[in-house]
């Protein structure tokens, strides 16, 4: 069984165990990070250098980064179905895995530490509205890429779409104004219809 380390309310540790649902992994996670401690610990140390969630183990195969980790459970276990045979397919779904840590996440995250981690006396609404309006751009790029397509890389989903659906979340969840995209709204549409989305995800903000 797999293991998996790192608390369910952490947006890396929820692309790894939507994932693991997705594909009929069997998990066995322990709760790390947050408010249960535990990063520092020397022998979680030994697992993972950085001190950060998730890890998982798999059958002594240790691997940390959220990204790597759903793209190794991909190709183990969802070869033909997550994890696409063809190149071009799996090099449009590393595109969007790629671009969400560096373009959209950055900015949905800023305002989730605003809105969601900072209280509210000490909140910085010049830090929101810039942030707000760049996860605009970035939601309006990932909008026309979806006018084509069900999902981000054609018409099934991958892993693309767990790297993103995870941010997808919390720009829908936090309390901003947001225009219309009516192509992302319904991709959104279609991964909270999913049971595994439903379960790992959609969460209260924390």
């Amino acid at each position: 069984m797999l293991k998996v380390y790192g608390r369910a309310n952490s947006i890396n540790v929820q692309k790894v165990l939507w994932t693991c649902e997705e594909l009929a992994v069997a998990v066995d996670r322990e709760d790390l990070g947050g408010a249960f401690g535990g990063l520092d610990d020397t022998v979680y140390r030994q697992k993972n250098p950085n001190g950060m969630v998730p890890t998982i183990d798999d059958a002594g195969f240790i691997l940390w980064e959220s990204n790597s980790i759903v793209r190794y459970l991909a190709a183990k276990y969802g070869c033909g179905s997550l994890w696409s045979v063809d190149p071009a397919v799996r090099a449009a779904s590393d595109k969007w895995m790629d671009w969400q840590l560096t373009t959209f996440w950055p900015e949905v995250r800023a305002i989730f530490i605003q809105l969601v981690r900072t209280t509210e006396g000490l909140r910085k609404p010049a830090i929101v509205e810039q942030a707000r309006l760049k996860a605009i751009e970035a939601a309006s790029i990932l909008d026309d890429a979806l006018a084509a397509t069900e999902f981000v890389a054609g018409q099934s989903l991958t892993i693309g779409d767990i790297a993103l659906g995870v941010v997808a979340y919390r720009y829908f969840a936090l309390d901003i104004e947001r225009p219309q995209l009516k192509h992302l709204e319904a991709w959104y549409s279609r991964l909270s219809l999913r049971k595994a989305f439903a379960r790992h995800v959609m969460l209260p903000l924390s």
